[in-house]
C-alpha cells in the first residue's frame, strides 16, 4: 500500500521526530510511504480565524498534492479533522455563495481517504499491537479534534495497551479541553492557561511519567504549562510511543 504523509506546518516546524516515526512505524508495517515536497498548511488556522476564502487557495493545493495517492496518514487529529469535516464545508458555502460546484469537486477526492494515524492503523491496516516497547508510565488525553471531529474513540488506547511495557493509567477529566485552540489561547490567555493547568494537575495525580496525545499542537501547550508549573512527567505524541522498539528505544 502506497500513502502518503501529511505531516503538517507545526510538527515540520517544530516536531520532526513525530513525522520520522510515523515512516518508521509504517514502513515496519509493510507500507510505501511518501513524503510529498510540494505539501503546505491545509488552511485550518486561517478558516478557524474567519478568514474562509483565503483557505481555500490551501485546500485546492492540499487536493493536488495529496489526490493521488490509496491514503493520506497524518499525526495530528485537528488537520485531519480539518480536512474530513471543513473541507466539505468549504465546497457547501461555495456553492451556497452561487460560485457553483468546482471547489467541492475538487475538494471531494480526498476527503475520505485522509486517516489520522491511530485510525489508519486501526480501521485500514487492521492492526492494534505494531509490536512496540515503551517501558513507561503513561496516561492518554484525547484532544477535541481527535475525540469529537474524527471520533477516534478507543483506537489510541487499544493501541496503548497492546504496547509491551507500557502500564497505562487512566486521566481524570481526560475529555475536557486543554485549552490550547489555535488561535484561542491567544485571544483567551488567562482562560486557556487556567485550563492547561487544571490538566496537568490531573495528569500528575496519575503519578504517570508521560502524558500521550496524538496531536501535537495540544502537546506544545500542554507541555508549556508542564515547563511552567515544574511538573514530574513530561509530554509525548503517540507515534513515537508506537515507534519504539526494544532495539531502538525512544526516551
Amino acid at each position: 500500500m502506497r500513502v502518503a504523509l501529511f505531516l503538517t506546518c507545526v510538527n515540520d516546524t517544530l516536531y520532526p521526530d513525530t513525522g520520522r516515526a510515523v515512516v518508521k512505524l509504517l514502513t515496519k508495517l509493510g507500507v510505501e510511504v511518501d513524503f510529498p515536497m510540494a505539501q503546505t498548511c491545509c488552511g485550518q488556522a486561517h478558516y478557524n480565524t474567519g478568514y474562509r476564502h483565503e483557505a481555500e487557495p490551501l485546500a485546492r493545493h492540499f487536493s493536488d498534492v495529496f489526490g493521488e495517492y490509496e491514503a493520506i496518514v497524518t499525526p495530528s487529529g485537528s488537520c485531519g479533522a480539518m480536512v474530513r469535516e471543513l473541507y466539505p464545508r468549504m465546497g457547501e458555502r461555495a456553492r451556497a455563495e452561487g460560485r457553483g460546484d468546482t471547489l467541492a469537486a475538487t475538494l471531494a477526492p480526498v476527503v475520505p481517504k485522509t486517516y489520522e494515524l491511530t485510525e489508519f492503523l486501526v480501521d485500514v491496516l487492521g492492526v492494534t499491537d505494531v509490536g512496540a516497547y515503551y517501558p513507561h508510565t503513561v496516561t492518554y488525553h484525547p484532544t477535541c479534534h481527535g475525540l469529537r471531529g474524527l471520533g477516534l474513540g478507543d483506537r489510541p488506547l487499544r493501541l496503548l495497551r497492546a504496547v509491551k511495557g507500557l502500564e497505562l493509567v487512566e486521566l481524570p477529566g481526560a475529555d475536557e479541553c486543554c485549552g490550547f485552540g489555535g488561535t484561542f489561547a491567544l485571544k483567551n490567555a488567562d482562560v486557556s492557561a487556567a485550563m492547561g493547568t487544571d490538566k496537568v494537575r490531573n495528569a500528575e495525580s496519575t503519578g504517570a511519567e508521560v502524558l500521550c496525545a496524538a496531536d501535537n499542537s495540544c502537546l506544545m501547550h500542554i507541555g508549556g504549562t508542564m515547563t511552567r508549573l515544574k511538573a514530574g512527567l513530561r509530554p509525548v505524541h503517540i507515534a513515537e510511543i508506537l515507534a519504539s522498539t526494544e532495539e531502538e528505544p525512544a526516551a
